[in-house]
């Protein structure tokens, strides 16, 4: 668990130094940002996920993306240090977020074996 949260911080800060548009002002609120994220993405966004079946089921999944950049979106007025500007901008960084999180993790994957 500890090793998903770096690969996340990871990619939250690679993420913020990608688009002009995210700011962090440190690795430590990337750490920050994560663990966030993380406790959102396990309380409140399966219950959300849940409510809006029906329009996730109508978009084939696509709508997934907003859920995720609307829980990253949140995390920027919990946590000082880290600003999104908009919430297409935070709908983008999720999806870079989520593919950096993948390419790490697949990479730290390819290493172990």
């Amino acid at each position: 668990m500890l090793i998903k949260i770096l690969l996340n911080s990871a990619a939250v800060y690679l993420t913020a130094e990608l688009l002009a548009a995210v700011y962090i002002s440190d690795f430590v609120t990337a750490l920050l940002v994560a663990l966030v994220l993380g406790i959102i993405n396990v309380t409140i966004k399966p219950v959300v996920k849940l409510l809006t079946l029906p329009i996730n089921i109508l978009t084939l999944g696509l709508f997934g993306f907003i859920i995720n950049g609307a829980a990253l979106y949140l995390v920027t007025f919990l946590i000082d240090g880290f600003v999104v500007s908009t919430f297409w901008w935070a709908v983008l960084a999720s999806i870079l977020i989520t593919f950096f999180t993948t390419l790490f993790s697949a990479l730290i994957g390819a290493q172990n074996d």
